[in-house]
């Protein structure tokens, strides 16, 4: 899955493919890996096994990284990155897949990282203060009263 000379090929993608910086490629390289973990641990009894992980899982897990590493910034981060859509990771790991660092199977298709998450739903929202409803009291609010 990794290629000893990761960095030299990502400097090789991003000169044919503009649009994502260096970072988005050691943020899916390190999201993927992070992804196996966790879906390791829930499937205990196939633990020893490599795994392949579909493009759906990987959005997912990615998420669940972006959060746990950049928290509130995570949509800024992305975006300054070059990554705005669950698209943009597919094209990513394609990119990767077209260099021989990822592998894929006869089944993955970029389109399977079609439109999983919004960004601002995945990335803003868990972040936005929760709106109290008419004639809460500040203390009811609070769980004080």
């Amino acid at each position: 899955m990794q290629n000893p000379d990761f960095g030299e090929v990502v400097i090789l993608i991003c000169k044919e493919d503009r649009r994502f910086d260096r970072k988005a490629y050691e943020f899916v390289r390190l999201g993927l890996d992070h992804t196996v973990r966790e879906l390791r641990k829930k499937d205990s009894a196939r633990a020893e096994r490599s795994r392949h992980v579909a493009g759906p899982e990987l959005l997912e897990g990615l998420k669940v990284y972006a959060l746990d590493q950049y928290g509130p910034l995570t949509k800024t981060v992305l975006n300054a990155w070059g990554v705005k859509r669950c698209r943009d990771f597919g094209d990513i790991v394609f990119n990767l897949i077209e260099y021989n660092v990822f592998s894929k199977t006869e089944n993955d298709r970029r389109e399977d990282f079609a439109d999983i998450y919004d960004f601002d739903d995945a990335f803003v929202r868990p972040f936005r203060p929760v709106k109290r409803s008419r004639g809460t009291s500040s203390s009811e609010a609070l769980g004080t009263a």
